[in-house]
């Protein structure tokens, strides 16, 4: 088991973001459940096993992953401060459909299942906010399969990296990925991932620098998506 932690400050205030409440309601929240911390590599959650709790990540990154009977890994979804994954439908909502693996040192908030539905039904902002994050789940997890099916493996990286860039500042992904990590996301192998991004390089599409990467021509990226 891991080590269950004291509530902090930016519990409160992750809470507060994650599901638009007042802090009067974040402080309800977190007295329901409870702070604990994953190391790094550690497994949060286990695919097939039964769904009873929620959970909110506070600090560190986590990646739901699938294996396939080839043994090659599946990115599903990746989790950030304010992500909530786990049981967030119900007590009886089935089983957990990936195992969620700690790739930081992870803080996170847990909440049983019928404690969540219980605030929901409370507080019309926790439920707005459940369906606000499945819709925007549901639409990764779309983007996902179409790139899968519609782009070649080079064609899926140069996508991840416009994906990235357009989320950061002046189009710098920051700190720059690591080539195994951005394999893993778009399933493919390192290999290919390296390949890609050192022809990216050459043609002057992107810049490396010491700790980030910028796409300096975005169209140009994007036309190499096919």
């Amino acid at each position: 088991m891991w080590e269950i932690l004291l509530f902090e400050a930016r519990d409160l205030e992750i809470v507060r973001l994650a599901f638009s409440c007042s802090e009067a309601a974040s402080e309800q929240i977190l007295r329901q459940g409870r702070i604990r911390s994953y190391p790094v590599r550690a497994p949060i959650l286990r695919q097939g096993d039964r769904s009873l709790t929620a959970h909110l990540l506070v600090l560190g990154r986590a990646h739901a992953l699938l294996y396939g009977l080839d043994g090659q890994v599946f990115l599903l979804h990746e989790f950030g401060p304010g992500d909530l994954f786990g049981a967030l439908g119900g007590p009886a909502t089935g089983t957990e459909e990936a195992d969620v693996i700690a790739v930081e040192d992870v803080r996170s908030f847990l909440l049983e299942a019928a404690a969540l539905v219980r605030l929901a039904e409370r507080h019309g902002s926790i439920g707005l906010a459940l369906s606000r994050l499945l819709l925007k789940r549901l639409r990764a997890t779309a983007a996902r399969m179409y790139e899968r099916t519609a782009l070649s493996a080079p064609g899926r990286v140069c996508a991840e990296l416009l994906r990235l860039a357009r989320e950061g500042e002046g189009l710098a992904i920051r700190p720059a990925p690591v080539i195994a990590e951005l394999a893993l996301r778009v399933g493919t192998t390192r290999e290919t991932a390296s390949r890609t991004v050192n022809a990216l390089e050459r043609r002057g599409i992107i810049r490396r620098e010491v700790d980030l990467l910028v796409v300096v021509a975005p169209h140009r990226l994007e036309a190499d998506l096919l």
